[in-house]
């Protein structure tokens, strides 16, 4: 008896040890729960961490992040407003708002992944095919670059460059955030943040952004090349300019300083002629005894010709030492030149 009543009460003893665990359960930081029964929320959600209890085999706990989730799309291929056909990628920051409605209408976090996919992906589709390309790459503080910046600068690009933006890659954010926000919270989820990652243009736009590129830079090579020669003319003829001045001038003095010399020589020729104007003529008649020879000339000269004056009253015994004297090409006064 004694045995049977000591079983009974370790058998209820675990019995409602069984019950008693079954009926707690702990919430850990940073997840929140709701109590399920039969498979449907039983209940508001808890969100505060530590110990609660629930109803023993017939209720079970469903836990979920209370904190930041992230959402990553894929890229996708989006045309822009001017037809300009690029891929936009996004990514989003969310959280579990209301337990019970995200339970009831998509389960669990793979759920909510896939149906924030199609959510966010149609309304972003949606903002950059209304939108210019040029609004979603700059802001809405885009100021144009002012002074040397723009002399590289293509004139057919100043316009582009210059235009006001009316909505800047923020304000259309903001506007994907904003739609979002209206449709996603019957999931119970609160959608917190979205940002556009990258853009970029699909491989056959990019090919010919490349070539537009490649164009550009060869015609500013071309340019600074055409610059360049244009200078190198502009110095070059300044050389030249500057040479046939320095020529002139130097030609201009040698002309000076001959027409000095020669006067000089005149002066001290003539000087010399005075002091003895016999001895010169002596000079230049012996002068021209050897710059007229001539092999090929005959000379006639009649006895009284002055030619051979300083020959005839030399001294006869000096003048049979002395080579005789060449003849003239030009016959002088007095004589017959034959040939």
């Amino acid at each position: 008896m004694k045995y049977t009543l000591k079983t009974i009460i370790i058998a209820v003893a675990a019995v409602s040890a069984i019950v008693l665990y079954s009926s707690l359960y702990t919430l850990e930081e940073g997840l929140q729960a709701i109590v399920v029964q039969f498979g449907r929320p039983v209940g508001e959600p808890i969100t505060e961490a530590g110990l609660h209890m629930k109803l023993p085999f017939i209720q079970e706990v469903r836990r979920v992040e209370k904190r930041l989730l992230v959402w990553d799309g894929d890229p996708n291929q989006v045309p822009t407003k001017g037809r300009e056909f690029i891929w936009v990628d996004t990514t989003a920051r969310w959280r579990i708002a209301n337990a019970k409605k995200f339970l009831e209408n998509v389960a669990s976090e793979e759920g909510a992944q896939s149906r924030l996919n199609d959510i966010l992906d149609s309304v972003v589709r949606d903002q950059v095919s209304s939108s210019e390309l040029v609004e979603l790459v700059r802001s809405a503080s885009w100021e144009a670059p002012k002074g040397e910046a723009l002399k590289e600068i293509p004139k057919e690009r100043e316009e582009e460059l210059k235009r006001e933006i009316a909505r800047g890659r923020e304000e259309i954010t903001r506007t994907i955030l904003a739609e979002a926000q209206k449709i996603i919270p019957q999931y119970g989820i609160e959608l917190v943040d979205i940002r556009i990652k990258r853009l970029d243009y699909v491989e056959s736009v990019r090919e010919k952004v490349y070539e537009r590129m490649i164009s550009e830079r060869k015609r500013i090579a071309a340019q600074f090349r055409s610059e360049g020669e244009g200078r190198s003319a502009e110095i070059l003829g300044t050389m030249e300019k500057e040479l046939r001045q320095i020529r002139s001038t130097a030609y201009r003095r040698v002309q000076e300083v001959q027409g000095l010399a020669d006067a000089e020589a005149t002066r001290i020729y003539g000087q010399a002629y005075n002091n003895n104007p016999e001895f010169f003529a002596f000079l230049n008649t012996l002068e021209s005894y050897k710059d007229n020879a001539n092999p090929n000339t005959v000379l006639i000269l009649t006895t009284d010709n002055d030619f051979y004056r300083y020959i005839k009253n030399a001294n006869p015994s000096e003048a049979l030492t002395l080579p005789a004297p060449p003849l003239r090409k030009n016959a002088p006064a007095g004589g017959t030149l034959l040939k």
